[in-house]
């Protein structure tokens, strides 16, 4: 199955030039009320945001006991009972030949195999991906977020892409106008990277006469790479030169106390659903918090990485369920956000798909298998809870079949990504 975007293309207003259409920016329909009074055509905006749980989820407290719609929701689904239509858990998945205990954290968005070996070379990691076909479409092509510095994002060549932890630097590159000053100097360094970008062309092109005809086809390809750079560099000018929107939210100050866990998420998930609100971005990776620090909620006393390795014992357990219980409560609450915001006949959940999950299966065991996933929002028919056969192979899809649905869901046409060769079965594309 292949989506085309062509449906929403032809309701957005497209600018034609120098060999690339770029689509005008969603500035005047930051508010989709004010969106809907102006026109009744709103654009079908769709995004993505990948959530990771780097301590684990214990998965006998997320995954219900009956598989299907009518499930009993488990102890940590409770929260997300309002959104019961909207999402799906899935277990018995993984990604094939991804081991290494926490070292699995760096395939969780690429597949890519044996991440704890000397001699792993990542991949493009899917929001990287996504980003080469619509990132240009918006004023930050991608958000890469963290509140525990890890990145989740990758580039082509398997380059982390380094993450933004402090709320208040985020909230500036998103919504504060820089001085004079400022929006200068950005604007020289879009210019000498076009610069650059020319003096290379011109030094190159003088080569091609001396040639042979292999040689011709590999420069072919680098000024294919060359003028794509190019493009994106009119793009970035273009966006530098247009007003940021305008919030109501106040600009945050970064809180400290990696103790303070609910304060510190609850802030960055305001700012993921300002970013989405305000069409800045539509894609966003975010590695959660969860280290050494002894978090403060009542009931809990032991640092948070100790309690997942629990060891089966029930004090422990209780502990970590207390603070993954807050987890999803606190992921509740920006399901409930997205949700009571339209755009035209959908909400901004609709046009989101989320991914909550964690490379980790069992964190105990530091185990990379029956990873704990739920999936929510997005233009997917969700199926409840649907529960695969475990560890067994060529009986299991890989977790890289739901990547495939985020791409159809973002309208770009792909069959495949990573391991997965088709979308997730059971979870059809609405």
């Amino acid at each position: 199955m292949k989506t085309s975007a062509s449906s929403a293309l032809s309701r957005r207003t497209f600018l034609r030039g120098t060999g690339v259409a770029i689509g005008l920016p969603f500035l005047d329909s930051m508010i989709p009320r004010r969106a809907r009074a102006a026109s009744g055509d709103v654009p079908d905006v769709r995004r993505l945001l990948t959530i990771c749980s780097p301590l684990g989820i214990h998965t006998p407290y997320l995954f219900p006991e009956k598989p299907g719609k009518d499930y009993t929701p488990s102890r940590y689904l409770e929260p997300l009972a309002a959104h019961r239509e909207k999402f799906t858990v899935i277990s018995g998945i993984h990604h094939p030949d991804v081991d290494g205990g926490h070292s699995a954290e760096k395939s969780y968005l690429t597949g890519a195999a044996h991440p704890g070996q000397p001699s792993f070379r990542n991949t493009i990691s899917l929001d990287q991906y996504a980003a080469e076909r619509i990132g240009h479409l918006t004023r930050v092509p991608s958000l890469t977020l963290s509140a525990n510095n890890t990145s989740l994002s990758y580039t082509r060549s398997g380059v982390p892409i380094p993450a933004e932890g402090r709320p208040s630097k985020l909230f500036a590159r998103l919504f504060l106008e820089g001085t004079e000053t400022e929006k200068a100097a950005q604007m020289r360094r879009i210019k000498d990277g076009q610069s650059i970008m020319d003096l290379v062309m011109d030094q190159t092109q003088q080569m091609t006469k001396k040639l042979g005809r292999e040689d011709h086809d590999t420069l072919d390809q680098y000024f294919t790479s060359v003028r794509e750079l190019e493009q994106r560099l009119v793009i970035a000018e273009d966006w530098a030169k247009k007003p940021k929107p305008k919030v109501e939210m106040e600009p945050p100050t970064d809180i400290e106390d990696r103790a303070n866990f609910t304060g510190r998420m609850k802030l960055m998930y305001d700012l993921i659903f300002l970013a989405f609100q305000t069409d800045s971005t539509r894609l966003i990776t975010f590695c959660g918090a969860g280290g050494n620090e002894v978090v403060s909620l009542n009931g809990v006393d032991d640092g948070w990485h100790n309690l997942s390795h629990h060891g089966k014992d029930p004090a422990k357990i209780e502990q970590l369920a207390i603070i993954e219980r807050e987890e999803m409560r606190l992921f509740a609450e920006l399901l409930t956000r997205l949700e009571e915001v339209k755009e035209g006949d959908h909400s901004l959940l609709d046009q989101s798909a989320i991914l909550l999950g964690s490379n980790l299966g069992n964190a105990s065991s530091h185990n990379n298998t029956n990873l704990p996933i739920v999936t929510a929002g997005g233009r997917m028919k969700h199926a409840g809870y649907l529960a695969f056969e475990g560890e067994q192979e060529g009986k299991t899809p890989p977790l890289a079949n739901l990547f495939v649905n985020y791409l159809q869901h973002l309208g770009i046409e792909a069959d495949e990504f990573a391991t997965g060769k088709t979308t997730m079965p059971g979870i059809e594309m609405g």
